[in-house]
């Protein structure tokens, strides 16, 4: 497995100056089924967009260089295309097994333009119509062609979005509401009929006055405590087996290709010599975010967030600070805790009080404080997809280049991908 990350990660000159946003796309039983990918420019005064042109030659060339499994996994991965990609030939490279083709407002619904996608179809592409606020002639001309219809439901309020939902629905496509912040906007969308729902009301914590976190995730916590205190391995092991859902997964996960037990193992103890307390921790902190008696769900697109920022800040400080192995496992864990007050629907304040963690790893998850809360808001701002001064300035404090942002985000969504498939 590849956990670590190599100089020549990037694979080509555009990733100096991009770097990359994964937006997740949900279905009705808000499991991950997609991303949409977006570059992003890493150095620029201000929010802005290239010519048409050299924008989508280099998310096509960062896309098909990249390899979408690396990326998405076993997800697809929506791709924005402009009239010039629609009609290009290197738009060929990307495959078309993995990519659902999403085209951009600005095209037109030329005779050309039509007779293209009609020509990518059935070289096996499929295709989402972007950003749809209302009903036009160039709808009309492209919506027979379009596998996947996005509507913009901030663009589009009230009756408004009604009656365009009931005008677009049929069994023949799928409906996506964009940028769905609210759990009161997805259910909304639900009733309406949309199939598919892109934006982080999933990630938004709704906090529930008194709500208690379960036993079950408490008894994760103690756990992360004793090994934070460097406890006897006979009093972890005393903990793990008083809670049958940790004892289970634990069990499960060290017979796994992804952890190289030679042969059966049976026995808490010996697991847990397996398995090594780094590990452990890490295995812990990931279980978090799964539900009260259940395994582990690799689709959950609040554990792939927090997973993938734990990477990510893990490797951050792997090449900010090479010789603070421990600084690693810190970034690991505020990145995976970042999440925790939306899974837990607890404010993060109390959260803090039910684990004992460092006063930076406080101040970073409470406050966006210090280096590591630096590197959070960095993150929190690629996964919106935000360019501008707040971002550059982050980058130039941090001392991180656009390009060594680019080959982290690629080796963290690689261990992601990896690691998923090891224990599932």
């Amino acid at each position: 497995m590849t956990t670590g990350l190599e100089k020549d990660a990037v694979p080509m000159p555009y990733a100096n100056q991009f770097f990359l946003a994964r937006q997740p796309i949900l279905n009705r039983k808000q499991r991950l089924v997609a991303y949409e990918l977006l570059f992003r420019n890493a150095e620029c005064s201000e929010a802005n967009v290239q010519d048409g042109v050299s924008a989508t030659a280099s998310v096509i060339a960062h896309a098909s260089e990249l390899g979408m499994g690396q990326v998405v996994g076993d997800q697809l991965a929506f791709v924005n295309v402009d009239t010039v990609a629609l009609m290009s030939d290197f738009i060929r490279f990307l495959p078309n097994d993995k990519v659902i083709l999403e085209v951009l407002e600005s095209v037109e619904a030329t005779p050309e333009v039509l007779a293209r996608i009609q020509e990518l179809k059935a070289a096996g592409f499929k295709f989402a119509l972007d950003d749809v606020v209302a009903e036009s002639a160039g709808l009309e001309l492209l919506q027979p062609l379009m596998d996947v219809i996005k509507i913009d439901i901030r663009q589009t309020g009230g009756s408004a979005l009604d009656a365009l939902a009931r005008s677009l629905r049929n069994p023949r496509q799928k409906l996506l509401a964009e940028k769905v912040e609210t759990v009161e906007e997805f259910q909304r969308c639900m009733d309406l009929g949309f199939e598919y729902f892109q934006g982080y009301y999933f990630a938004r914590p709704v906090i529930l006055s008194g709500k208690k976190i379960a036993p079950s995730q408490l008894a994760i916590m103690h756990l992360l405590d004793l090994l934070n205190g460097d406890a006897d391995q006979r009093e972890i092991e005393r903990s793990v087996k008083h809670d049958p859902l940790i004892t289970l997964n634990l069990l499960r996960l060290v017979n796994t290709p992804a952890v190289g037990a030679r042969f059966r193992i049976n026995s808490v103890g010996h697991a847990l010599i397996v398995l090594g307390r780094r590990q452990l921790q890490r295995w812990l902190q990931i279980l978090l975010y799964v539900k009260t008696g259940q395994v582990p769900e690799f689709d959950s697109p609040l554990l792939q967030m927090a997973t993938t920022r734990g990477k990510t800040m893990e490797l951050m400080m792997e090449r900010l600070r090479p010789e603070q192995r421990i600084g690693a496992d810190i970034g690991f864990t505020v990145g995976i805790m970042s999440l925790m007050d939306a899974l837990f629907s607890v404010r993060m304040g109390e959260i803090l009080q039910s684990v004992n963690v460092l006063d930076e790893v406080r101040d970073a998850l409470l406050h966006r404080q210090g280096d590591y809360g630096q590197m959070l808001s960095l993150i929190e701002l690629i996964e919106c997809a935000t360019e501008g001064p707040e971002l550059t300035r982050i980058l130039h404090q941090l001392e991180l280049a656009p390009s060594e942002l680019y080959a982290i985000q690629l080796a963290a969504c690689d261990w992601v991908s990896e690691y998923t498939h090891g224990v599932q």
